[in-house]
């Protein structure tokens, strides 16, 4: 694969952070990290028009880069929305009382954060608004060096966190020096440290 569609791709996953349910977006990011290129536009396509999730015109020419098939009929079925709507969460560095204590996971994942090139590790209790397709979790934020794969270190990372503790709590990977979408700059500026290089 080229690395200017895989760029493309892992971006606009990370643009549906928050905008698609946390299960079909993690499966669409875990085959597309392995290579499932068809497989992963179906579940694009799908995700989005079963979800309704609008997109932006800017967002609906960055997925045609990288489709296999840019042409395709079910793109056109997605909604063009004028901009990108703002996260439907709040992000907070604490969470309430009876949350579930992420310290077994802040361990697990601050070991497991150098294998994928992590520098900096952060956590932040994800609250749902009004339309969140989620309810309330911790969230992860790993920033990682710039080029390494984002889309593999969150599949390694959400594969340890469920094989070793049984969590399914969303891990975000965001390059060092990038900019990061706004699901993931909301989670950053609430987040608490857990670990750095």
């Amino acid at each position: 694969m080229d690395a200017t569609i895989y760029a493309a791709i892992t971006e606009m996953c990370a643009r549906l952070a928050g905008r698609l349910p946390d299960d079909a977006l993690g499966a669409l990011r875990d085959q597309y990290a392995a290579g499932e290129w068809a497989i992963g536009d179906d579940t694009l396509l799908l995700s989005l028009a079963f979800q309704h999730v609008g997109i932006t015109a800017e967002e609906q020419a960055l997925i045609r880069s990288f489709l296999s098939d840019p042409d395709n009929p079910d793109l056109l079925d997605v909604p063009v929305v004028d901009e990108v709507p703002a996260p439907a969460y709040r992000f907070t560095s604490a969470g309430p009382a009876g949350a579930a204590d992420p310290s077994a996971a802040d361990r697990l994942l601050a070991g497991e954060a150098p294998r994928h090139g992590g520098r900096r590790l952060h956590r932040a209790w994800r609250s749902p608004l009004g339309s969140a397709p989620d309810g309330p979790t911790w969230v992860y934020v790993l920033r990682v060096v710039e080029g390494a794969d984002e889309l593999k270190a969150r599949s390694g990372l959400t594969a340890r966190l469920w094989t070793t503790l049984r969590e399914k709590w969303p891990v975000e990977v965001v390059a060092e020096g990038s900019t990061p979408a706004p699901y993931q700059a909301a989670a950053l500026a609430a987040a608490q440290p857990v670990w750095s290089a």
